[in-house]
């Protein structure tokens, strides 16, 4: 006869296969079986307690996985693994460009100081960091202060001694393929990570390492951006001025202000004046795209009487139409509420706007702009008559240096930043722009702005 034990060491067998820990085994005996039965129920609770590991480890990456700043996400990795993981200590360490050094990137500590922090770096020639990096291998030091008592000259060692620390585990970082660095879990204990298994840190190391340089490389973008915006705020500021100069000599040139001009000078005079009007508004979509970038363009709000507005909108713009033999007309539908906007950011978007119909349109034609309450908005929108915009090219609207096939119809230049310029100016209102459109038809570009809402100033992000 089947003892009884055996069938439910099977069913406990079959359970924890399942992922359920939590069965009766028995234990009662000393014969065989009863000692089969302790090495099951063992087994059963070493499973669930790593099974349960593993379970936090998974939540801790995902959630780590979901940040992006480098500092975020080591911040986010010593919270989340603690628990999880004996430390007192964590910190990462990145290869230098060169190869030839390690550089200390990020530390936090329990220790009320820290002598090894953020830029702190050692050459990897004669290094034992070269060894484990080399080797994928992972260093275990269970009492640091004999190592230094070995190691006399380990500034490193010395550092981080003075610091409280006793034990530490280092992991190499690769990411695909690419050793990029090593990561320092260390303890204020002694022995602390002798009887440790390394295969879980190597496996939170290799995890991590996509995490990091993800990280990385999206922390040296937004460095580079903001380079990049303070340099772009530089040269715009020295090129406009000069280039408003060489404008206005032009025209005080063409009007006759310094003697007789032939009708060839003029004309040269007057492609002077065009280029550099031309590069002053490409300047000016530059410094209002670099402000919004690095968030530092302001929105100063206030209700607004919407028809007086978009009135003398248009009366900015009736000139420019005029060459064109084109009327600009006003069609306010009913009674509209005051919109509570900035109104100098808000005429850049109807200047736009308008300005863009009347280079797509053709001579001859009529731009109607027209507006009607909607409830808690109100709606604005500008039509044209022109050359329309082809349906699977309207995606390509609102993005920066972004260009569809079509083109003015008088040769008109364009910077491609103006429609992207609008829309971030509309959304930072709390409104939406899009456009509908026919070929050979035209065009219509809508907006919309909160009626409600109070007076204040705010950045556009």
């Amino acid at each position: 006869m089947v003892d009884e034990r055996i069938r439910r060491y099977r069913d406990a067998a079959l359970a924890m296969k399942d992922g359920r820990f939590e069965v009766d085994i028995p234990t009662a005996g000393e014969d065989e079986v009863a000692r089969l039965g302790e090495a099951l129920r063992q087994l059963g609770a070493s499973m669930e307690s790593k099974f349960s590991e593993m379970k936090k480890l998974s939540k801790a990456t995902e959630e780590i996985n979901s940040g992006l700043v480098l500092d975020d996400v080591l911040n986010h990795v010593y919270e989340s693994f603690k628990g999880i993981i004996p430390f007192d200590r964590i910190g990462l360490s990145l290869i230098d460009e060169d190869g030839r050094s390690i550089r200390a990137r990020w530390a936090r500590s329990e220790a009320p100081l820290m002598y090894i922090v953020k830029d702190y770096s050692q050459p990897l020639e004669g290094s034992s960091l070269k060894r484990i990096i080399e080797t994928g291998e992972p260093r275990i030091l269970n009492d640091l202060e004999t190592y230094l008592r070995d190691h006399p000259k380990s500034d490193s060692t010395k550092r981080i001694v003075a610091e409280g620390i006793r034990s530490s585990l280092t992991c190499p970082l690769i990411a695909m393929g690419k050793r990029i660095g090593v990561m320092f879990f260390s303890s204020m204990k002694a022995d602390t990570y002798r009887d440790l298994h390394t295969e879980l840190f190597l496996e939170i190391a290799g995890q991590l390492s996509l995490i990091v340089e993800k990280g990385r490389l999206y922390q040296e973008l937004l460095e580079l951006n903001e380079l990049k915006n303070k340099f772009l705020g530089m040269a715009v500021h020295d090129l406009r001025n000069p280039l408003s100069s060489i404008k206005m000599s032009a025209e005080m040139m063409r009007d006759g202000d310094f003697g007789p001009v032939g009708e060839s000078m003029e004309e040269g005079l007057r492609i002077i004046e065009q280029s550099c009007s031309g590069m002053v508004t490409l300047l000016e979509d530059l410094v209002d795209v670099n402000a919004i970038e690095s968030g530092h363009l302001s929105l100063n709000r206030e209700p607004v009487n919407l028809p007086d507005f978009l009135e003398s909108c248009i009366n900015l713009n009736r000139h420019t139409a005029r060459k064109k033999s084109i009327e600009i007309k006003l069609n306010i539908e009913g009674q509209v509420p005051d919109p509570v906007m900035d109104p100098e950011r808000m005429k850049q978007v109807m200047f736009n706007l308008i300005s863009n119909a009347i280079k797509y349109s053709n001579p001859e034609s009529d731009i109607l702009v027209q507006a009607s309450d909607c409830g808690k908005e109100v709606q604005v929108s500008v039509v044209d008559h022109g050359q329309g915009i082809a349906e699977e090219e309207i995606s390509k609207l609102f993005k920066a240096y972004s260009r569809t096939s079509a083109r003015p119809t008088a040769g008109e230049k364009s910077t491609g930043l103006g429609l992207a310029i609008v829309k971030r100016i509309v959304e930072a209102h709390g409104g939406r722009v899009w456009c509908t459109s026919k070929l050979g038809q035209g065009s219509t570009f809508y907006f919309t702005i909160p009626v409600a809402g109070l007076e204040t100033s705010e950045r556009i992000k």
